[in-house]
């Protein structure tokens, strides 16, 4: 609501939200999407934050700190939230194509993948993207056994679409506007990659 009055007629101001350290990490991964990793800087984001780098100190020892809070952030949101929702479909073959169909949506906009991508060396980043990148291969290929597809072929085609998700990542970042299609277009796109992934039925 709008601000308090005070007796003599002026407005008293709103009292400033105390920033959790989950705001920090939320603004460090946007930095990341805009400049990579050497985006992320503790004063520019206390700017940005509209708060001091007393508020950051609160939360974090040093820049390192926030940067692995910022990793942590994008792993829940942009895996183990994903999966969890993905799951509340019964049918594996609807998980996947729901699954398929969402993330590689996404990837024409995901620029926080592509600037983790191209730090993925980096000793902060590594491991995270090792952990997501199996989370996801093994969710995957989770779905494909639930159709029927024996261990080692489910684990080949969810390497096959974990592959194609990333390559649009990359595709809309090199080159967007080969990914900038009518919808009609972009949903036979996607028709034939599902086409390509799905077990055939015998």
């Amino acid at each position: 609501m709008g601000s308090k009055h005070q007796g003599d007629g002026t407005s008293a101001p709103e009292p400033q939200r105390r920033l959790s350290a989950t705001d920090w990490a939320q603004a460090a991964l946007a930095a990341i999407g805009e400049g990579g990793l050497a985006g992320v800087a503790v004063e520019p984001l206390a700017v940005q934050l509209g708060t001091t780098k007393g508020s950051f100190y609160w939360h974090f020892q040093n820049r390192k700190a926030l940067i692995e809070a910022a990793m942590q952030l994008w792993e829940h949101e942009h895996t183990e939230r994903i999966i969890a929702l993905t799951d509340a479909d019964p049918d594996p073959a609807v998980r996947l194509q729901n699954l398929f169909t969402f993330v590689v949506g996404y990837s024409r906009n995901d620029r926080i993948e592509v600037a983790l991508l191209a730090t993925a060396d980096d000793p902060l980043v590594a491991p995270v993207m090792r952990r997501v990148t199996e989370r996801r291969v093994g969710y995957v290929a989770s779905l494909f056994e639930e159709l029927g597809l024996p261990a080692d072929e489910a684990r080949h085609r969810a390497l096959h679409a974990v592959s194609v998700y990333l390559g649009h990542v990359q595709l809309a970042h090199a080159a967007p506007d080969t990914l900038a299609m009518q919808p009609e277009q972009w949903q036979r796109h996607m028709d034939g990659m599902m086409d390509a992934l799905l077990p055939k039925p015998t």
